[in-house]
């Protein structure tokens, strides 16, 4: 058939003052603030590394040489070897985009379940030191169960929890606390966790605070060396491809809940190694801290996103403020504002760095 040379010359007319510019493909050119944004959701410990930093830089200007002192260091870390305990049974918890508001009571109430056996009660202490654990666990399984099984809030089961958990204290202990010296005589292993390491110049490390490093490692090498650990990471970013694929995230879920009790029991053992004594006031702040070292340590409120290291960052972070703003004369009141400050810009850092399109 012959092409018509009138409809030819229409679509050429036609085209006629159409753009003529070749498509480019071209990426725009990463700003400065798009390329730190990139770096620091690829290492997300790099934040509280460099807080960590600069605080201690500060304070070695206003606290003075009493900062680096070597005994002052060690009580740095001795402080925060239950924030640090505590802050890693947390971040197992949000890391599945849950919370934990009970991990302070659970702690609280293993060590006096290990203190009434053994020293009132009159149990072997062998006895009585495993069933404070299997408290922890119990405790932490039926978090589990509340939130994956009958399908709660976290916030709201541990919440509760937390007030159980917080009246079962008060009526196993009865309200009383038990000396130091009745457990040093009936129950010396309860105490272990506050044995020192003296080193030179007054520096000193409590097997406690090796008993922190060592369950840090531990963990640490069950989120990033096994598929329990790569479960918790995708039940934290996406519950539901995560089920898709495969992955059982009800029995994920009552596992992290359990190993988060277990951990807390052993941060009970080390409470009563740190105030030497079992009692039913100890350590009130801890379940806050632990949170607030988990936030700073640039691990995700909303799941999927953090890492022990960043929690064991935080930990020190919450520790070397409290500590050098205490040296250089800063009321208790403004320490406290100082960390809310901390937590507020840590998770304006946090949103910020998953607003990132890789």
């Amino acid at each position: 058939m012959d092409e018509d040379p009138r409809g030819s010359a229409l679509a050429e007319s036609g085209l006629q003052g159409a753009d003529q510019s070749v498509a480019s493909f071209e990426e725009e050119a990463v700003t400065l603030i798009k390329r730190l944004q990139h770096f620091l959701h690829e290492f997300p410990t790099a934040v509280p590394f460099i807080v960590l930093v600069i605080g201690v830089l500060i304070f070695s200007f206003t606290a003075g040489g009493k900062f680096f002192a070597p005994f002052n260091l060690s009580l740095v870390l001795q402080q925060v070897t239950i924030i640090g305990i505590l802050g890693i049974a947390q971040t197992l918890v949000i890391l599945t985009a849950g919370i934990d508001l009970s991990v302070g009571a659970i702690m609280v109430l293993s060590s006096i379940v290990m203190g009434r056996l053994a020293v009132v009660w009159g149990w072997p202490p062998e006895i009585a030191f495993t069933l404070g654990f299997v408290t922890g666990i119990v405790c932490g399984f039926i978090n589990g169960v509340l939130v994956a099984i009958l399908k709660l809030p976290p916030f709201i089961v541990t919440l509760g929890t937390w007030s159980i958990f917080g009246s079962m204290v008060i009526y196993v202990s009865h309200s009383e606390t038990i000396r130091a010296q009745d457990i040093d005589q009936m129950a010396p292993i309860l105490h272990w966790t506050g044995n020192r390491i003296i080193f030179g110049h007054g520096a000193l490390i409590t097997y406690g605070s090796i008993l922190m490093i060592l369950i840090a490692v531990a963990v640490w090498y069950i989120l990033n060396r096994t598929a329990f650990g790569r479960h918790v990471y995708a039940t934290g970013d996406d519950p539901e491809a995560a089920r898709l694929t495969g992955i059982n995230t009800a029995a994920t879920l009552v596992g992290v809940y359990t190993l988060a009790g277990f951990i807390c029991a052993i941060a009970a053992w080390v409470l009563i190694g740190r105030i030497g004594a079992a009692s039913p006031l100890g350590n009130q702040t801890a379940n806050l801290d632990a949170i607030t070292a988990v936030v700073i340590g640039g691990t995700s409120l909303f799941g999927g996103r953090g890492s022990l290291v960043g929690t064991l960052f935080g930990a020190l972070i919450v520790g070397v403020f409290r500590n050098g703003l205490a040296l250089s004369g800063v009321e208790v009141l403004w320490q406290e504002f100082a960390v809310g400050i901390l937590i507020i810009i840590a998770v304006t850092i946090d949103q910020w760095i998953r607003k990132i399109s890789v």
